[in-house]
């Protein structure tokens, strides 16, 4: 039992400044450890720095308390490498890049948030080469939420254990305090496309949906480059090495994967997944394409049953994670907020029904009395296409928000 109301947190990039402010809105830590692991600027006054500002969403100040409101960083010890965020202590550590060598104990950590990006696969022991998402455990943590899907490098190797995905509102209660240490929150797209795929299943079940695919449009990200630079060593995708601020990149995602680990009726339908890179800073998109068998009952499924269904999931879920909006919204009307998963824009909602015609000669498997029985060959199937748009905020506004409450959920279980 872990009675220190104190987390880490390892990183302070994107996602992990922006969990300490999501962290100091809450004012539900009394401290807050951050492991960036290196030297940064010339003081704790640069860090305070850093911390204040960010190009996307403003001053710290403001997020919290409005425009009108003052700074909220005081007490900047360059000793003891502290600052404090109102009524919040953030420490931050300075030495140690490797999991196993942080000394989480040293600070009363049980908790910790892998933000890095670096430490996704679950099978690696804590002494890997280069560190891993156990070496956290090593140096004291009792559980670990890595902030990015789970990879396996050896791809013949199974899911430990005690390691599983979730997404909150999804499949949260997967995580099981007796047995799971390392717990992905998967990733921004994964979580928004989850929220925009479950009330379909809940509303027409897994046997009537033939067919998905899914891109998305996404902002930036880190690992893209601001100029055009020689690739690593390695590197296969030539593109993230262009200008993130003059093109628009095609790139991969994982979503479809992680999502079969959320929603395990996903595994019955085939799925396409893709993504495109944009020269935004955050706020992203996602084109969702179903195809539905239609009953062989009533009206066939159009826009505003479509819309019904989202409507009445989102007026049904309990931590407002899923919203459904009738207005015409661009992708900056979704930074910072509101704190949702996605954002439905059904004023784009399309449906089209038709008859595809399916070639029983063509079909594999067909046993030999069905095919003999059949009087015609070609059997007309009535299908809906539809097309939904799901917004995200792939930084504050979604992920991590909900960061921040699967790490809030997985903390209280330490407690018990």
């Amino acid at each position: 039992m872990n009675n220190h109301n104190i987390i880490g947190i390892n990183g302070f990039g994107r996602i992990g400044k922006l969990t300490v402010w999501q962290l100091a809105t809450r004012n539900y830590f009394h401290e807050i450890v951050v492991n960036i692991g290196r030297k940064a600027g010339t003081s704790m006054d640069d860090i305070a720095h850093y911390t204040e500002r960010d190009s996307t969403y403003g001053s710290l100040h403001a997020f919290l308390y409005g425009r009108h409101s003052a700074p909220v960083i005081r007490e900047v010890d360059e000793k003891s490498g502290t600052l404090r965020i109102e009524n919040t202590l953030v420490r931050f550590l300075r030495s140690a890049r490797n999991p196993a060598q942080i000394g989480w104990q040293d600070h009363h950590v049980g908790l910790v948030i892998d933000t890095t990006g670096q430490f996704m696969d679950p099978t690696l022991p804590a002494d890997a080469p280069g560190g891993s998402a156990r070496g956290h455990l090593e140096a004291g943590a009792e559980k670990v939420v890595v902030s990015a899907p789970f990879k396996i490098k050896d791809k013949g190797r199974p899911m430990p254990a005690d390691a599983v995905t979730t997404v909150m509102g999804i499949n949260g209660d997967d995580y099981d305090p007796r047995h799971h240490r390392l717990i992905s929150n998967a990733s921004c797209t994964t979580t928004c496309l989850a929220h925009m795929m479950k009330p379909l299943l809940n509303a027409f079940g897994p046997q009537r949906l033939l067919s998905a695919s899914m891109a998305t449009i996404h902002a930036a990200t880190s690992s893209q480059e601001v100029l055009d630079r020689l690739p690593k060593a390695g590197k296969t995708d030539l593109r993230k090495s262009r200008s993130v601020m003059n093109n628009i990149i095609l790139t991969t995602t994982g979503a479809a994967e992680a999502l079969r680990l959320v929603i395990p009726e996903m595994r019955r339908i085939g799925f396409i997944a893709e993504s495109v890179r944009i020269p935004t800073s955050t706020g992203s998109l996602i084109i969702l394409v179903i195809n539905l068998q239609e009953a062989l009952e009533g009206a066939p499924l159009n826009r505003n049953m479509l819309n019904d269904v989202y409507r009445r999931a989102a007026a049904a879920d309990p931590n407002g994670y899923l919203h459904y909006s009738d207005k015409q919204n661009v992708s900056t009307d979704i930074i910072g907020g509101p704190k949702a998963a996605a954002v439905i824009e059904g004023h784009e909602t399309h449906t089209r029904t038709a008859e595809i015609a399916v070639d029983m000669d063509h079909v594999p498997n067909l046993p030999a009395d069905l095919a003999a029985a059949l009087k015609d060959r070609v059997i007309r199937v009535p299908v809906t296409q539809a097309v939904v748009y799901g917004w995200y905020d792939n930084e504050m506004g979604s992920y991590v928000n909900m960061l921040c409450d699967r790490s809030i959920s997985v903390f209280e279980s330490l407690l018990e």
